[in-house]
């Protein structure tokens, strides 16, 4: 999985994806996404390192299957709330 940590203050905001889609634009219905290299591509990390990132994160966005299990593991993505966009799942985190 990339990760990549962007920090302003006290705001904290994850970006994670599987390696294979970093790069890919998704399409449904009017909903077009990119998963964009400058926003996702940071370190390659395991498990670990995304549910520690992800319990001191004050916004997430999430993007494959590997991370929102990741997330829903650590208890922080309730499995409802993924969505599916072309067959790809996305979550996103708020803390306020």
């Amino acid at each position: 999985m990339y990760m990549k940590v962007h920090s302003s203050g006290s705001n904290v905001v994850v970006a994670i994806c599987d390696k294979e889609i970093l790069g890919k634009t998704l399409k449904e219905g009017n909903i077009t996404v990119t998963i964009n290299e400058g926003f996702f591509c940071g370190e390659i990390v395991g498990a670990g390192s995304v549910e520690m990132a992800l319990k001191n994160a004050t916004t997430a966005n999430l993007f494959g299957e590997r991370c929102i299990q990741c997330a829903i593991n650590c208890g922080v993505v309730d499995p409802k709330s993924v969505i599916f966009i072309n067959g790809v799942p996305h979550a996103q985190i708020f803390r306020i």
